[in-house]
């Protein structure tokens, strides 16, 4: 019987997971469908779902979260966006049919994610209204100290192999790796010394890779490897062939605007929440009293550092140039 019990348990509560998001949309946007809205105001309505309405301003504000939206594209996407509304706009009301907005988990859950908006609301306000753009000098002196992301950037075609071995395994391996030249002679050593590994080919620019790393790699020459370690074996990175494509200070500086504002923000954030844990009292109760968390850091951790992307502009004005995107993608694995 406590058996069925658990199932059922664990059924319910995934079906009202599945059912988060509808409710969500529906509580946090209580005013997307205003039923008792004067017919002077229609004009903003994009369409009627029986008694409620669905805005423009609803698909604006789903447009604006679509990065790398074109121009051209903007009229396809907010049709498309208003049929995925109107299929939200039913579930909702059968949603709120069943009464399902009154579910204890479901409240527990809707009170949860209006926290997380709170918090990050203002702590992205305080932000922006306290970290200005980064002046002139900042720009060019970032430029400067990094000639591998800009001015002797390169794009690597790379050979990536993951290679999970001990300690006492790794070293001597990579010591006889590191004397091989060549792709095909590196994956014969790999493959005569008997050890699993995986391999994947990629091809990506300087600003794609985690910062740590770009220095580094900007001295291996085509034909060697770039190691990193870990104590579960050793990641390698053999350069198959890179080019040279250089950007331009006037390319970079959008793009090294935006990133020194992004970090700068973040460092305020980071600071900001060190202070509101000073001013506040915070007592530790229960088992949790008995070793408390470092601090927001134990439950936030940093993510990798990726270097600043060339800029979109420049992508269409170079031939070198890459796609924006590339700012946060890492090597897999590597991040």
């Amino acid at each position: 019987m406590q058996t069925r019990l658990s199932a059922f348990a664990r059924s319910r509560s995934m079906r009202l997971m599945a059912l988060l998001p509808v409710v969500v949309a529906a509580s946090l946007a209580a005013g997307c469908g205003d039923k008792s809205k004067p017919e002077g105001k229609a004009s903003q309505a994009a369409a009627r779902v029986d008694n409620t309405e669905i805005t423009v301003h609803q698909i604006n504000q789903v447009l604006e979260r679509q990065q790398g939206l074109k121009p051209e594209q903007a009229e396809a996407a907010s049709r498309q966006v208003l049929e995925g509304l109107i299929d939200q706009q039913l579930a909702v009301a059968k949603a709120e049919e069943q009464k399902l907005d009154r579910d204890p988990q479901v409240v527990q859950m809707l009170d949860a994610m209006r926290r997380n908006v709170l918090a990050r609301t203002y702590l992205e306000k305080a932000a922006a209204a306290a970290v200005g753009a980064p002046t002139a000098e900042d720009v060019r002196k970032y430029f400067d100290e990094k000639p591998a992301l800009f001015s002797q950037r390169k794009v690597y075609a790379i050979q990536e192999f993951t290679v999970p071995v001990t300690p006492d395994v790794a070293k001597p391996l990579m010591d006889k790796l590191k004397e091989t030249k060549g792709q095909q002679a590196f994956v014969d050593v790999l493959k005569n010394s008997g050890v699993k590994f995986t391999a994947n080919q990629v091809t990506q620019a300087a600003e794609g890779l985690p910062l740590a790393i770009v220095d580094k790699l900007a001295q291996v020459n085509d034909g060697e490897a770039l190691y990193v370690t870990a104590p579960d074996g050793f990641k390698a990175m053999l350069v198959v062939a890179s080019k040279l494509q250089p950007v331009t200070f006037e390319q970079a500086k959008p793009a090294i605007e935006q990133f020194l504002t992004a970090e700068r923000r973040r460092e305020f954030v980071k600071n900001e929440v060190k202070n509101l844990r000073a001013a506040a009292k915070v007592e530790y109760i229960g088992k949790f009293a008995e070793k408390p968390a470092s601090g927001a850091a134990a439950a936030a951790p940093a993510s990798a550092e990726v270097a600043p992307p060339v800029a979109d502009t420049a992508a269409s004005a170079a031939p070198g140039g890459l796609d924006a995107n590339a700012l946060n993608k890492g090597l897999s694995g590597l991040k």
